[in-house]
């Protein structure tokens, strides 16, 4: 098997621009309704939108390569860490990492990809773990570093990733800052997000944490494109994708050709968009429901109905497709 860095067009992607042309046009005007309907909120609505979109994406980034954390664990970290007034509660290290790797995701998306910044992540996203070798830098094994499934004895190789890290490395840093906008090679939103996830994962530089700290990227990139964080449900699609994710990734890992991919990748991205703008447009409703209501509920009943509506989750496409109901807001 040639994997697609070992093809001599490496990384010279290519893809049908043409394609992406309508996907990449909804999704920008889909980012100024997002950006025109926030503006609707109060600070209180604001920090919850933050906290709620963040939790999401920190529990299910994880759910992903299949470690389950606690949600309100991660949201008293997230508050924690947002100067937001929370309970005093024990986080255990994976909860308080993912979240801190989070919140470094925002408020630092207009900053340059770095070395740095991407070593910080890792220690964050790697916090409480005790047996990987190589925690905040690039992975150092002389092993092929492999992706593989199946039993011991008859491991299918899903994946193998270059031993030349630190190279490989240098040259995605240098593309990812010459294809933000305003600079010398500016690619559009969907398009660079969805070439920024599937390259780095093509080089899995580190020892554990490349589709977490990879998703990072790729919401990264959305909001350097959209000039402000996205807080898009990127994860949380992809996670109601898992099969198909994977699919489309290896699939991604034969060839330098991409185009199947970033139409893949587009849909899961405007699909978390749209997820996202649903919870915004909750968050307005909920406020007005409050205001409706105001004077006419004891304080144990506002309490009760503030409780139920920290406990909702706007459903995806995907939720409803597997039968889960979505809960409607009374105007």
């Amino acid at each position: 098997m040639t994997w697609n860095w070992q093809k001599p067009d490496w990384p010279n992607f290519r893809w049908d621009r043409a394609r992406l042309e309508p996907a990449e046009k909804q999704f920008l005007v889909s980012g100024g309704v997002f950006i025109g309907t926030v503006r609707h909120l109060g600070k209180d609505e604001r920090d919850q939108l933050s906290v709620e979109a963040m939790s999401t994406e920190a529990v299910t980034t994880s759910e992903i390569e299949g470690e389950i954390l606690d949600r309100a664990s991660v949201q008293s970290s997230l508050r924690k860490q947002l100067g937001i007034a929370t309970e005093e509660r024990r986080v255990r290290p994976a909860e308080r990492g993912i979240a801190e790797m989070m919140v470094d995701v925002y408020r630092s998306f207009a900053e340059p990809l770095s070395e740095e910044t991407l070593f910080r992540w890792h220690r964050m996203v790697m916090s409480g773990s005790h047996n990987l070798r190589d925690v905040g830098r690039y992975r150092t094994g002389a092993e092929p570093m492999q992706v593989v499934s199946g039993s011991v004895d008859e491991p299918k190789v899903h994946f193998e990733a270059p031993s030349r890290v630190p190279s490989e490395m240098k040259r995605f840093i240098a593309w990812f800052g010459r294809t933000a906008p305003g600079r010398e090679e500016p690619l559009p939103a969907l398009t660079r997000a969805g070439i920024a996830h599937m390259y780095f994962e093509s080089i899995h530089p580190f020892e554990d944490g490349n589709g977490r700290i990879g998703r990072a990227i790729a919401e990264k990139a959305l909001a350097q494109s959209l000039g402000q964080p996205t807080l898009t449900a990127l994860a949380a699609t992809i996670l109601a994708r898992r099969k198909s994710y994977y699919e489309a990734l290896e699939a991604a890992n034969k060839e330098n050709e991409i185009t199947r991919w970033l139409m893949w990748f587009a849909g899961v991205a405007i699909e978390a968009q749209r997820r996202t703008i649903a919870l915004v447009e909750f968050l307005i409703d909920k406020t007005k429901l409050l205001d409706r209501l105001k004077g006419q509920l004891n304080a144990r009943q506002e309490k009760a109905l503030l409780r139920m509506f920290r406990e909702v989750r706007i459903p995806t496409e995907a939720d409803q497709d597997s039968g889960l109901i979505p809960i409607t807001i009374p105007n």
